[in-house]
């Protein structure tokens, strides 16, 4: 997981549990060093798979805010105590000399996620052939995703195209077919290590897994086998 920082990322890290000096002399904290502790609580608590990248992003914080002094240390704690989500709201608080109430104030931290998935280089259309030519990784916010994409450009080549896909956008599994219907496919029957080749033609589309119609060219007869490849299917003996 690579995690980026952002408006107000400094070279450092600091965690919550080492928020302030441990000087009880009161000084005002900085703009960026409020961001700073709103960041580093996010990220003590951001969970994401280790191929993704993570962007933590404060608001930017006017710096005519009026803030007083502060006593060590100044606390930060994350609003609520529900998972962390693209929107989250860190409060920052302390003690101060100059007020008879604790000082608090709200910080809205975004998140973005992103994963590497497949996507088209170019616009593509229907019936387009997918290649290394046309398609690529590229990483993608979360909230995009909304249907089985891929991470790896070698899954999907050779597939054709069902529908229009525009540049830079995701790959879904529902855009494309591994075996198209009407495509000529190599049938492989197995009985543990024996196995037989032939060929046939495909009745529907089907992508990795799915079962699916498949007419034997030598025989006639209709049969139901795993796509296990473009161009391939399986059955067993």
């Amino acid at each position: 997981m690579k995690i980026n920082f952002g408006l107000f990322f400094i070279a450092f890290f600091f965690t919550p549990a080492a928020n302030a000096s441990t000087s009880d002399v009161a000084t005002v904290p900085s703009i960026s060093t409020i961001s700073r502790l709103a960041v580093a609580a996010i990220k003590e608590k951001v969970a994401a798979p280790d191929n993704t990248q993570v962007n933590i992003m404060p608001q930017r914080l006017d710096s005519r805010i009026n803030r007083p002094r502060c006593f060590s240390p100044v606390r930060v704690e994350i609003a609520t105590q529900r998972a962390i989500k693209r929107n989250n709201t860190v409060k920052v608080s302390c003690t101060s000399p100059d007020l008879d109430y604790p000082w608090q104030i709200f910080i809205s931290v975004k998140v973005d996620i992103l994963y590497p998935v497949v996507v088209a280089t170019a616009i593509l259309g229907p019936d387009d052939l997918l290649s290394d030519s046309n398609i690529g990784i590229e990483y993608v916010e979360q909230s995009i995703l909304r249907g089985q994409q891929f991470d790896q450009v070698s899954q999907i080549i050779g597939a054709r195209l069902k529908r229009r896909v525009a540049a830079k956008h995701p790959i879904f599994n529902q855009h494309i077919c591994m075996i198209c219907k009407g495509d000529p496919v190599s049938i492989i029957a197995r009985s543990g290590s024996f196995h037989i080749k032939t060929v046939g033609e495909a009745l529907q589309d089907g992508n990795i897994g799915s079962k699916i119609r498949v007419r034997n060219s030598h025989s006639q007869k209709v049969i139901t086998a795993k796509v296990s490849a473009v161009g391939q299917v399986e059955v067993k003996m």
